[in-house]
């Protein structure tokens, strides 16, 4: 295989937008912008996107039935889910009809459930409707006795979390964008009607600026501003059992939300595996999502509650995420005309979700203040190669070569198609995320080496071995 660079090479004197953040949101909003006829930029500080905060979560796609009533969130939750729908087949990205129930196991979350259906029907999410005791426990016969009440949520489907935005970036980048990796955006300033930009790879000029930097988004706004919001990361830990335990739920099972978080999901992931999660916790590091085994069991016991068949089932793996939280609970999304620069930040769990819609609310931004483009209309339509466990996968198409991740089944062929094209895996951390390679049982015990072998001959840049394992992190 040949060898790739890491980084795209600046081919422009000066972008009309950056974006500044490799997320789910960053890819997103680089596609809206691309395809809309800009030249466009992102900067990603990590060795490959997704490096950050996008990188863990549950991989629910949201109808944002419980989200607040008119907010920006809500506003975005619903256009972002809609595109997607409207998207996947073309980019052939995985979409799973699982539907979700949100349960209330106890008399007073019981007495919350009609104000959630009505705050539903109020975000015009006007399917979700109160679940029979019987019905419930005939959908989901491994369900504990002692669940009080239920509303069906429908339209709650499961996605691929990581290849979607890899498909938008792909998308951006067939349309003229440029993708900057390990370039972290060191400090900047306006000259002469641009600004530049000092990073870790050189300096970047450009007209515009989209600051979606996630965990860092306050410390990148004060390049602009004063910060009118502060990033507390919360740490969100995930148990991820084996592919048996997937029987035991059909369905997303939802928690009743409190104020701060939406609880503690059981539900399938695209991968075949189940997943419980998240927790909720503060923290000051912006970087390190350290595993606690205390919390971790705390998860488990939680989910043994809701599905007692789960204390019989193997745990393959355990991660852990930080959600960018701010003081605020809506998204924090404005332009500064006068400084040519676009904050957003603030973008919690319902990213992935979001993130077409904010994409799309950038563009109108842009549109509004600074530079008119006209609609979004895509050309190009990358073809993603299917990771998900309830879909064909290329193990079982003709010609696809040995496997050299036998617990999830990645064949040599999609580790090399991984390793090239024009956005090839940056580290090991994306490469697993591209092919699912290290995911299963072992955690990469048995194909590591080979793994690293051929990263290495394709001119991968190898910064750390323990890179490899760690369940969906």
């Amino acid at each position: 295989m040949q060898a790739h660079s890491q980084n795209a090479q600046r081919t422009k004197e000066a972008y009309d937008v950056t974006v500044i953040g490799g997320g789910v949101v960053g890819c997103a909003v680089l596609r809206a912008l691309a395809c809309a006829g800009l030249s466009a930029c992102l900067l990603e500080k990590g060795g490959d996107i997704l490096s950050g905060a996008s990188k863990g979560n549950s991989a629910i796609l949201h109808t944002a039935f419980d989200a607040p009533v008119g907010s920006l969130e809500w506003q975005c939750m619903q256009a972002g889910y809609q595109e997607y729908l409207q998207i996947h087949e073309a980019l052939n990205l995985p979409l799973l009809k699982t539907g979700a129930l949100l349960i209330a196991w106890s008399d007073e979350e019981a007495q919350k459930l009609p104000d959630i259906l009505h705050k539903a029907h109020q975000n015009r999410v006007t399917d979700v409707a109160p679940v029979p005791l019987e019905q419930l426990h005939a959908q989901e016969p491994h369900l504990a006795a002692h669940a009080k009440a239920a509303l069906h949520v429908p339209g709650e489907y499961l996605i691929d979390p990581w290849s979607a935005p890899l498909a938008y970036t792909l998308q951006a980048i067939a349309h003229g964008a440029e993708v900057m990796r390990r370039a972290e955006v060191l400090s900047g300033e306006r000259v002469d009607g641009h600004w530049h930009l000092q990073t870790s790879q050189g300096m970047v000029r450009t007209r515009l600026v989209v600051n979606c930097a996630g965990n860092y988004g306050d410390l990148v706004e004060a390049i602009c501003r004063p910060s009118p919001f502060a990033i507390t990361p919360r740490k969100g830990q995930f148990v991820v059992y084996d592919k048996t335990a997937s029987r035991l739920a059909s369905h997303i099972l939802l928690p009743v939300p409190n104020d701060r978080t939406k609880g503690v999901v059981i539900t399938r992931t695209i991968f075949g595996n189940l997943l419980v999660g998240p927790t909720a916790e503060d923290q000051q590091d912006r970087t390190t999502a350290a595993i606690d085994e205390a919390a971790l069991q705390s998860l488990h016991q939680a989910g043994v509650r809701m599905l007692p068949a789960l204390a019989q089932e193997p745990v393959t793996a355990t991660y852990a995420g930080l959600r960018p939280a701010s003081q605020f609970k809506d998204y924090q999304i404005e332009a500064l005309p006068t400084e040519h620069w676009i904050t957003v930040g603030g973008i919690r769990s319902t990213g992935l979700t979001a993130s077409l819609g904010i994409g799309q609310h950038v563009l109108g931004l842009v549109n509004q203040h600074f530079q008119a483009t006209g609609e979004t209309r895509p050309t190009h339509w990358p073809h993603m190669p299917v990771l998900s466990d309830y879909h064909p996968r290329d193990f079982q198409c003709k010609g696809s070569g040995p496997l050299v991740c036998h617990c999830e089944s990645v064949t040599r062929r999609e580790i090399e198609a991984a390793l090239e094209g024009p956005l090839p895996a940056g580290d090991l951390g994306g490469l697993k995320r591209r092919t699912r390679a290290g995911m299963g049982r072992c955690q990469g015990f048995y194909c590591q080496a080979n793994v690293v072998e051929m990263a290495t001959q394709a001119g991968l840049r190898v910064d750390g071995i323990d890179a490899m394992p760690g369940g969906n992190a």
